[in-house]
């Protein structure tokens, strides 16, 4: 897939798309009264993204010293929204409640991804003006005013023909992902350059195995519910984001190593998520 065609797919896919079907998804699952912790979800992604960075900085010093910032950026940055809105909605249906859990949840994770990035790359990174229309996004805008519009029974008010248009429009998002997940994954593989043997086993073994078993260790230890359990383990299992390696240039990285990183991850997860699922099924049964 060309890269401009990839590049429009994914603007229509996150401008619009998906900020449709979140606030669909909210206004018709997602009730304040049934769901009175729900203002914790976003306590609990920052409570994991400590978690995260705590076993980022424990494990990053397993790759070599030149290509340390990309190893730890990829490890940190999660795909936190992408691959577990499929798995949830494969798994539970494209009605589940955990999907506006999840939205609720990752709300705040592409403010801090987008802020921090160049921290990974403080020697080499050139002077960059913070994207704040990537900041605030129209993912967290979509999210917070669908919050409000139940908060207050707005949604209860909306005509009928408006919930059918967004939720029509959030109809294009899940096929949308999946093409622009296939097509960044093609350009990962065309985008190679040198392969980093070691430096993959290494990233994999870690990202797509330690982090997992090690959030099912802390899972263990804290017994949180079913909802949150699940949330913080499928951000645990999924792969980088895909919009590493471009951030990672920006930041005056190495991309074609965080190209490897993120394709590999992916190919592995095919394994890997499925098998750490089960592990995780064992502990936590679904209700």
């Amino acid at each position: 897939m060309p890269e401009n065609v990839l590049s429009f797919l994914s603007r229509l896919a996150i401008d619009i798309a998906l900020p449709c079907m979140v606030f669909s998804s909210m206004v018709s699952t997602f009730t304040p009264d049934n769901m009175p912790d729900w203002w914790q979800l976003p306590l609990w992604w920052a409570g994991f993204a400590v978690f995260s960075l705590a076993l980022t900085l424990l494990t990053m010093f397993f790759s070599n010293k030149e290509t340390r910032g990309e190893f730890a950026m990829s490890l940190f940055f999660q795909n936190g929204l992408f691959f577990p809105l499929i798995i949830i909605s494969g798994v539970f249906g494209t009605g589940s409640a955990f999907i506006p859990q999840l939205y609720i949840f990752i709300m705040l994770h592409p403010v801090m991804f987008f802020s921090t990035y160049q921290l990974f790359f403080r020697k080499n990174a050139p002077e960059t003006k913070i994207s704040w229309n990537r900041i605030f996004n129209p993912i967290l805008i979509a999210t917070v005013v669908a919050v409000a519009a139940q908060l207050f029974h707005i949604g209860e008010y909306l005509p009928g023909f408006v919930n059918d248009i967004f939720r029509i429009l959030g109809g294009m998002a899940l096929p949308l992902i999946m093409i622009i997940l296939g097509g960044s994954l093609y350009l990962d593989f065309k985008q190679r350059g040198k392969i980093y043997v070691k430096e993959i086993l290494k990233f994999v073994v870690i990202k797509n195995i330690v982090f997992p078993l090690a959030c099912m260790g802390l899972l263990l230890i804290i017994k949180s519910s079913y909802n949150i359990a699940l949330l913080l383990f499928l951000q645990a299992a999924v792969p980088p984001v895909t919009t590493n390696p471009i951030l990672a240039e920006r930041g005056g990285g190495n991309k074609a190593i965080t190209n490897q990183f993120v394709f590999s991850s992916f190919i592995f997860s095919v394994v890997s998520i499925p098998v750490v699922f089960l592990i995780f099924n064992h502990y936590f049964p679904m209700p």
